[in-house]
Formats: structure tokens, C-alpha cells, sequence
């Protein structure tokens, strides 16, 4: 099964004793409110111990459409069992996007375009109870000037 969280209602329903498979969060603008531009560039920050069990993954979605961005880049996304992912010394993870990489940061960067509008869904496979009681969140995206 897949819960699917909207960053906009911050609002989770769980049955007791269920286990979820794959939990989806959705985020379609900034830490501002403003919807997020493919032209900018912008960084996410996740705390250590990212709660999924199996693994976890950052993706990039055309926004209205919701489909996968179309990029030369060979896959939107940054994922947990990449053997490039960079992993700051605490144990944390950030996760770049924008239309060209920034320096040194092109292990952990999603190709984004301008004039397009998109979103972003962090997927947890087997999220760990730190979602659910909330103890653990995820950075909002910050634009990076």
C-alpha cells in the first residue's frame, strides 16, 4: 500500500498495527510558499537516521502533469542505495535540484528546467515509526542564490 502525504495539509491517518509498504511525500513549493521554478536552483535537507527501513528516494515530477521530469539526466532522482550519494559527516543528506549542477554537488542533484514548474515526492520503503510520530521531517526546500 501507498500513503501519499501532502506537504499543504500535513495530515497523516493510520490504521493501528498496519504496516506501510511505501509512504510518498509530496512538496510543490518552497519554504517561502512559492510554487517551485525549474530555472532556480534549490536544496532540501534531510536529518540523519532517514526513516525507511528498506531505502529511500528523491524524485522530480513535471508540475501540473505529474509524470517523471524529462531530462538528459538518466533518472530524476537521488536515492539511498547509490554508491555516489554523498553523506554529510552527521549523517544527513542534501539533495540539490536546478537547471545545472552546482559544483561538487553533482552526486546528490536533480536536473531541473526552466520554465517549468515541478514537484518533488520523497519516498520511504518501510518508513520507520521517527515519520509517523513525527520525530523525524525533512527539511523544507530553500532556494539557493
Amino acid at each position: 500500500m501507498v500513503v501519499t502525504v501532502n506537504n499543504t495539509e500535513n495530515t497523516l491517518t493510520i490504521t493501528p498495527g498496519f504496516m506501510e509498504e511505501e509512504l510518498h511525500y509530496k512538496v510543490s513549493s518552497d519554504a517561502n510558499g512559492n510554487p517551485l521554478d525549474g530555472g532556480k536552483n534549490y536544496k532540501i535537507h534531510m536529518p540523519p537516521d532517514i526513516p525507511a527501513s528498506q531505502f529511500w528516494s528523491v524524485i522530480v515530477y513535471d508540475h501540473p502533469s505529474q509524470l517523471i521530469i524529462s531530462t538528459d539526466q538518466s533518472w530524476p532522482s537521488v536515492f539511498s542505495s547509490s554508491t555516489k550519494l554523498l553523506v554529510n559527516h552527521d549523517g544527513s543528506v542534501d539533495v540539490w535540484f536546478g537547471p545545472q549542477a552546482l559544483v561538487s554537488k553533482e552526486n546528490n542533484w536533480i536536473k531541473t528546467l526552466p520554465g517549468k514548474g515541478w514537484l518533488m515526492i520523497l519516498r520511504l520503503y518501510y518508513p520507520l515509526e521517527s515519520w509517523f510520530d513525527k520525530s523525524w521531517q525533512p527539511g523544507e526546500i530553500e532556494e539557493v542564490k
